[in-house]
Parts: C-alpha cells; structure tokens; sequence
C-alpha cells in the first residue's frame, strides 16, 4: 500500500463529505443556517422540512454523489489494492458528511453519503436492503427508521452474498462500521421512535 496515495484518497473524500449542500442551498434560498432549524440536522430530510421537496431532492443527489465520487476516485488512485482505498476513503467521506471542517463540524447524519457509497461498492446488497428501508419509510412515515434498516441491512446482505458476488471483505468491514456509525449518531431518533414521539415524513418545521 503506498502510504502517500492512501492518505491522498483520505483527505480528498473527507473533504468532499464537508461539502455541505444543505447549508449552502439553505443560505442561497432562504438565508438561513439549516442546523438552526427544524431538527437542526443538515441533511435531506430535515431541507425538506424547511425548505421543500424540490431543494430536498436536490442535496440527495448531491449527497449521494460526493461519496461516490470520492469512492471513484480512490479506486483510481489504488485500483488493486483489494478495495481498501475506496471502503477508506467512501468512509472519510461520511465522516466528512458528519464532521465538515468548512461548516465548524457540525453536519449531518451522514445517511445520503452513505447511501452513494455503499451503493457504488456494494450494489445488490445495498439494493436489498434500500428496497426494504423504503418500504418501511412508505408505511411508518418515519425517515429515520428507513435510514436505520438501510444501515443494518446491508452489511447482512453483504455477508450473505459475500462469497456469490465474490466482495471483498475490506467492503464488509466497511459496510459493519457504517452501521455501527449510523446506529450512533441516530441514537437520539431511535429512543423517539420508541416513544412514539419521532418526526414523520410530510411534518413542516415549526
């Protein structure tokens, strides 16, 4: 492993993960800090309480695409290093996401950059499990929920295609820390979601 390109792929995806769309279409739209309203989380799902489906949708995507694109260009830089420049670096990534150094490290949850990561590494399992989350957001309402089952799922469809589709098990790991990530950084949606008294999908924020 070349030391200098590894730590290259690091800094390059946790940089992009800082990226934080929410607050920059939050400030360009409205003039305001995201993390000061509604849940004052700077993802997706808290854009579309305060702002609306159409700039919701747009920090998704781009969301998504900083883990990708951090993810390709690792695999650029090491392409046969066994995926632990790309599982590394789709990692920093989320961190990124979480901890951005431009925005003070105060982001997101991490949950649409993980999604453009796990997809891009693990395709078929991430699938799986998204097939399910989106299920469960359809019936209960509650994003968190779906993000949650996404996060668990996958490494256990990974795990269980990990031989067939032949994945390396630096993506396994990855997909294990993800969750394990995740997990943590909802802890607080998963003790309202038990009390019933979780934010549903549609809710304006006050």
């Amino acid at each position: 492993m070349d030391v200098i390109l590894f730590v290259t792929s690091l800094i390059i995806g946790y940089l992009l993960g800082s990226i934080s769309f929410s607050y920059l279409i939050a400030k360009k739209i409205k003039k305001v800090d995201i993390r000061q309203h509604g849940s004052g989380n700077a993802g997706a799902t808290n854009t579309l309480r305060v702002l609306g489906v159409g700039p919701a949708v747009a920090v998704l995507i781009l969301d998504i695409l900083k883990g990708i694109i951090a993810v390709i260009i690792a695999s650029l830089l090491a392409p046969n290093d066994l995926g632990w420049y790309p599982a590394m670096a789709g990692l920093a990534a989320i961190l990124g996401h979480n901890w951005p150094i431009f925005f003070r490290f105060k982001g997101g949850k991490g949950v649409a950059t993980t999604i453009g990561v796990l997809a891009f590494l693990v395709f078929l399992p991430s699938l799986i499990a998204g097939v399910i989350a989106i299920a469960s957001i359809f019936l209960t309402k509650y994003v968190s929920l779906g993000s949650l089952l996404f996060v668990i799922l996958t490494p256990v469809t990974t795990f269980l295609l990990l031989n067939t589709l032949n994945i390396p098990s630096s993506y396994f790991i990855l997909t294990f820390i993800v969750a394990l990530l995740s997990l943590w950084r909802h802890r607080t949606n998963v003790v309202r979601i038990f009390n019933g008294t979780e934010n549903k999908i549609g809710k304006k924020a006050v």
